[in-house]
């Protein structure tokens, strides 16, 4: 069902209340773009190890999708606010970083075979900083389009049905290989080649369910025009008033700053888990380095696997994520969810059995669900109507700022843990539980 503005808006300064088929619709493109950056999450260390990449240096590699969000959804986000078209405000941004994002997605994993061009480390760097760049062209105007078009009591269930269709993209991108593995795809590179079909086939796979989907939400929503954006949100229609970058943000709201400290600890655990688990499974479990191996190459299936359950772990609990804000407060049940994450990385230092796996993992996907919903569900009622796209824009710096800070320091990280990156995850689970710890403590909302 789209979302019709005409047959929902009424002459009420109260932006309409939205049924669930057209919350959904909002949030779909969503789940396309998350089957790519799980794709990404799970394979790019597997795809840089195979091409030459070192293990101290991969982390460094890591860095453009932080670099690329710091700098692009801030101007996107600002671009957007500013920007009306037949297709909307926001829709324009989300469908154009599909489509290149998408094209990233079908040259990455084949990048030994542009050797002519650019060496092949060179080319996939490339591919991976355009691949990124576009994501966050992408995302961004999401996170901005359901502040925009649900209204304040239904807030909480519309980032949350967004957190459930991110995991269950995520679910689907993270078992791709695997699945394509079990259908009879090869697992390990063929004579001369370096990247398993099954990663090649994934990334295939994605880029076209990337395109699809945000196709879906680009046709069957209807953003509110000018007139009907600024009566639901009481600001003055065609108002074109400029406001330099410099006093937006010296007018960021304390809850941003505030959210900010909890976003390092959290951000930062996360980077080094998606950078680290392959090769901490692949040296704790299937003992090998050895990136070319047959074990390596299952150790990196497997990631897709865990990685998978922690999305559908996380997907079931953004289902109880509403209910469970709304009775016992967003900021505790952001405490409570952060610190259980925190002790699923920890306790892999302690499993020797694949199979084992999936029990820490019920944690860390409780701490994604809230990861990806309550801090927008916390600012969102914070940030003036007219600058909603901007502000989400530089909140993004306090995802990336923390895993611009581990992309930094991931190789003194994998040096003090004694060269075992399984030691870096458990340093990961201990961020995690300071990010939990600053929620209860630094965060100052009205519930």
């Amino acid at each position: 069902m789209a979302i019709s503005n005409t047959s929902n808006a009424t002459s009420s300064n109260i932006k309409p209340k939205l049924n669930f088929w057209q919350i959904w619709n909002i949030s779909f493109g969503f789940l396309g773009v998350q089957i790519g950056y799980s794709l990404q999450n799970a394979n790019t260390s597997r795809i840089l190890s195979a091409i030459g990449a070192d293990p101290h240096h991969l982390s460094l590699f890591w860095l453009a999708a932080p670099l690329a969000g710091f700098f692009v959804q801030p101007i996107v986000g600002l671009s957007s606010d500013k920007t009306w078209t037949r297709l909307g405000r926001r829709i324009p941004f989300i469908l154009g970083g599909s489509i290149v994002s998408a094209l990233a997605m079908f040259f990455m994993p084949n990048s030994e075979h542009f050797a002519e061009l650019l060496p092949p480390l060179f080319f996939g760097a490339t591919m991976l900083l355009l691949m990124d760049t576009s994501f966050n062209v992408t995302m961004q105007p999401f996170r901005a389009l359901v502040s925009d078009m649900v209204p304040d009591s239904q807030r909480n269930k519309g980032y949350a049905i967004q957190s459930f269709l991110i995991n269950a993209g995520a679910v689907v991108g993270s078992l791709l290989p695997f699945f394509l593995t079990w259908i009879g795809v090869a697992n390990e590179p063929g004579p001369g080649e370096k990247v398993a079909p099954t990663v090649i086939w994934a990334f295939y796979f994605g880029g076209g369910a990337l395109l699809l989907s945000v196709l879906w939400t680009s046709f069957r929503t209807k953003e509110y025009p000018p007139n009907d954006y600024a009566r639901y949100n009481n600001i003055e229609a065609g108002n074109t008033e400029r406001v330099s970058f410099l006093t937006l943000l010296k007018n960021v709201p304390p809850t941003m700053m505030q959210l900010a400290v909890t976003q390092f600890f959290s951000w930062f655990s996360l980077f080094l888990m998606w950078v680290y688990t392959t090769q901490a499974i692949a040296q704790s479990i299937w003992h090998t380095s050895d990136p070319a191996s047959q074990a390596f190459n299952e150790a990196g299936n497997w990631t897709g696997v865990i990685f998978a359950a922690y999305s559908v772990f996380a997907a079931l609990y953004s289902l109880a994520l509403t209910k469970l804000a709304d009775k016992f407060g967003r900021k505790n049940i952001y405490m409570l969810s952060l610190i259980a994450g925190g002790i699923g990385l920890v306790s892999l230092m302690y499993i020797t059995d694949k199979n084992m796996l999936f029990i820490p993992m019920i944690g860390v996907g409780i701490a994604w669900a809230a990861i990806l919903a309550l801090p927008y569900a916390i600012l969102s009622s914070t940030l003036p109507p007219k600058q909603t796209g901007v502000y989400m824009g530089i909140f993004n710096a306090t995802i990336t700022l923390p895993q611009i800070a581990a992309g930094l320091l991931g190789g003194f990280v994998l040096s003090l843990a004694d060269e075992k990156a399984i030691n870096v995850v458990a340093i990961a689970g201990v961020s995690m539980i300071i990010a939990g710890v600053m929620a209860k403590l630094v965060i100052k909302t009205k519930e």
